[in-house]
């Protein structure tokens, strides 16, 4: 029965997603009919700046929206109970600002929900011994939350792997991109669906190796 009732999910989830997958990963490694790594050759040798470039601003987005969203939080859990900028914008700092800001609504919604968890008697008796604000946000609330905070890092830093719509907006013409764009440019105007593929391999990886480090964590 329970099989009957989720087949119909899991095959528009093979639809839409494992099948685009599969044929992404076999056309990557994939030439002239026969297994080659002449694609990822190609990743490595015009790409490879842009995928640093995506690590970079992926993982200063997400500490910007940590930074941002923590004291936030912080703050409403404590309490809740009782610029334009042209230079900015199409430098890797402002790309990584904005996705900061768009990642901030799910930032906000997971840390509320972390810190809420915590024990309102732990923080009473912080007060008691006379501990401001700040100090039952960066000394209680923060360690306390620490498995959820690493959940939603994970999340936020993979969504912004996977960012296309701000980059394409606010990117330059030269210099380092965003690893979709590389996608969207590689298939769109060359079609080469095979490179643009190991393109979209790498940046699984790169989501995968985020999501294996928290299950490392989980089993250590």
């Amino acid at each position: 029965m329970w099989g009957a009732l989720c087949a119909p999910a899991l095959a528009v989830l093979a639809a839409v997603f494992l099948w685009p997958l599969g044929a992404s990963v076999v056309a990557s490694f994939t030439r002239d009919g026969s297994l080659s790594l002449a694609h990822y050759e190609t990743v490595w040798r015009l790409y490879t700046r842009d995928v640093l470039y995506t690590i970079g601003v992926a993982a200063a987005g997400t500490a910007l929206t940590f930074a941002l969203a923590i004291p936030a939080c912080g703050w409403l859990r404590l309490r809740a109970f009782a610029p334009h900028a042209p230079g900015l914008a199409g430098s890797w700092a402002g790309i990584a600002l904005a996705l900061a800001w768009k990642h901030l609504g799910l930032a906000a919604l997971l840390l509320l929900g972390a810190f809420r968890g915590v024990d309102e008697s732990y923080l009473e008796a912080a007060r008691d011994v006379g501990a401001t604000g700040r100090r039952l946000i960066r000394d209680i609330l923060v360690p306390m939350s620490i498995p959820a905070m690493v959940v939603s890092g994970i999340l936020i830093f993979s969504s912004m792997l996977a960012s296309f719509s701000i980059p394409l907006m606010m990117g330059r013409g030269g210099g380092p991109q965003m690893l979709m764009i590389d996608v969207y440019y590689r298939y769109g105007q060359h079609g080469d669906f095979a490179t643009a593929s190991a393109l979209g391999v790498v940046a699984y990886l790169l989501a995968m190796g985020a999501a294996l480090v928290y299950v490392r964590r989980l089993t250590a």
